[in-house]
């Protein structure tokens, strides 16, 4: 079958309708597969597509502008982006400091965030099929395998997290079960086991019912989450006499001031900088792009100073009561003198950090391992896998070695800016988002994304100097100092290698992915 170039529009849309009325969950790949062929014109491979990995519909797509909101409602306000913003004021920046930095940060982001989501929302596949565009049908395991490594490993780091924030809860509620705390196994208590296991199922068990109760969820803890954390800094504000300390007794100032203001700001940005690359997982169910833009306006700047005034108060509070400096939310929590409100605070944060790792940490590796086993794993027993790796793995034990945090997660969090500018370069500025949707999923070595062998070497000689770079910024004593810059130089270096190397004779043809896609809701 003969495609339009350049239009965006399949020529046989009534086959598109077909499929979508054919394909269900209980289809069985091959079945599925031969569907999509049948719509498409082309050989769909099984090693490629299934009803996970297939693109969705736009009729029935259900991301508003409030369901992306939520998302950064919850993961803005993270335990561990507290830390961070806290450190802030640790090292000398006041109040207004602190609000320019994140400022910097979410401006950028919103940018970022906002093109990433364009993705999505015009191809309706996830990151992994995402990324065949650059590095090729086969390729494309590099990316979403290194983003994947990077979140199961963090997703058993939270949950051991959000576990130590239950045993506080449950201590305080019986604080019989105190006992069960004092002994170890495998490097964690009884009772530590017992938070881990329970916080554990109920993730996999949210996470098992798919993307749309993942939209749910978040939907339901964005308010909780915004108005928990705004009592705890007007709880904070009263104690401190309805004042606060806008700096610490050793405030930066000149140069070295606005220095830390630019590296917090693109530390901010360094986070986020996983998140990036896999928006689209999120986008492929958005209404539209407005939809994406005003979910980014509201949840990125907006809800990120809003997240800034909140770090300013609490850690200006606490230094002004009795001159500490707090690490995050959850030391506020334990000097809560009612225990009912202590219990509350303590489940607002669990919640939280819920909510947290199944964005960040849990949608990534149920897609990398959906895209590596297709015919063997859909989107509920990839989440199992994915979460029964972040079990054995023992993450508290990663969490207390410096060596593994640094080395082993710090190394492949470096190479994700790479990653990033290579997709982005080829996207925006080589095909200037003209993509064929349908010959993501086959294995014609005529087809479009198929390189060599299922490779795009271009996209990988482009990744080794800017892994390089960004490998030596963030393990090189000496180059400490533009470290916080590390992903904007490495992610820059990536693209600008790739779009010089990059093969100016590709037929750049625009094809949506109709004919093949499949309900938004599955």
């Amino acid at each position: 079958m003969q495609t339009t170039p350049l239009t965006g529009v399949d020529p046989a849309p009534e086959t598109a309708v077909g499929l979508s009325k054919a394909a269900h969950p209980s289809m069985g790949v091959d079945a599925l597969c031969e569907a999509a062929s049948a719509a498409s014109g082309r050989t769909i491979s099984p090693s490629l597509y299934n009803i996970d990995l297939a693109p969705t519909k736009r009729e029935g797509r259900r991301w508003t502008s409030y369901s992306i909101f939520t998302l950064w409602a919850n993961d803005v306000h993270s335990l561990g982006n507290y830390a961070f913003a806290i450190g802030l004021f640790a090292l000398g920046l006041g109040g207004w400091q602190i609000l320019l930095a994140l400022g910097v940060g979410a401006v950028l982001l919103f940018g970022l965030l906002s093109f990433s989501g364009f993705m999505g929302v015009k191809t309706g596949v996830p990151f992994p099929v995402m990324s065949r565009i650059s590095f090729g049908i086969r390729g494309a395991q590099i990316a979403s395998l290194l983003r994947g490594a990077v979140a199961v490993a963090w997703f058993g780091i939270q949950t051991y997290l959000a576990s130590v924030v239950l045993r506080v809860m449950l201590v305080a509620m019986v604080p019989s079960l105190r006992e069960l705390d004092a002994n170890s196994i495998l490097g964690l208590s009884t009772l530590g086991w017992a938070s881990f296991v329970f916080l554990w199922i109920v993730q996999l068990v949210i996470v098992s019912f798919g993307m749309e109760m993942i939209r749910k969820y978040e939907a339901f803890a964005g308010p909780i989450i915004l108005v928990t954390m705004a009592a705890m800094a007007i709880w904070i504000f009263v104690q401190a006499g309805g004042s606060i300390a806008w700096t610490s007794n050793h405030a930066l100032e000149g140069a070295e001031m606005w220095r830390t203001i630019f590296a917090g700001g693109a530390l901010w940005v360094s986070i986020y900088g996983t998140f990036v690359l896999n928006f689209c997982d999120f986008t492929r169910s958005a209404v539209s792009k407005k939809a994406v833009v005003r979910g980014n306006f509201w949840g990125i700047p907006i809800n990120m100073l809003l997240f800034g005034a909140i770090v300013v108060v609490m850690a200006g509070g606490q230094f002004k009561i009795n001159g500490t400096i707090i690490k995050s939310p959850s030391d506020i929590v334990q000097t809560i003198p009612n225990t009912m409100f202590l219990v509350l605070a303590c489940l607002a944060l669990l919640i939280l950090t819920i909510a947290v790792n199944l964005m960040a940490n849990f949608v990534a590796p149920v897609y990398a391992l959906t895209n590596l086993f297709p015919k063997h794993l859909n989107f509920r027993k990839a989440a199992w896998v994915s979460g029964t790796i972040g079990l054995i793995i023992l993450p508290w034990n990663l969490y207390n070695n410096p060596i593994v945090i640094v080395y082993f997660l710090g190394g492949l969090g470096a190479l994700l800016g790479p990653l990033f500018g290579v997709v982005m370069a080829d996207y925006w500025l080589l095909r200037r988002g003209k993509v064929n949707v349908l010959e993501l999923y086959t294995e014609d070595p005529a087809g479009a994304y198929f390189y060599k062998k299922g490779f795009n070497p271009r996209a990988i000689i482009a990744l080794v100097p800017a892994a390089c770079v960004a490998l030596l910024v963030a393990f090189v004593p000496a180059l400490e100092a533009a470290a916080p810059f590390a992903w904007f130089v490495a992610a820059g270096i990536a693209a600008a290698v790739y779009y010089a190397i990059s093969d100016r004779s590709q037929r750049l043809v625009d094809v949506d992915g109709e004919a093949i896609a499949v309900a938004s809701n599955h």
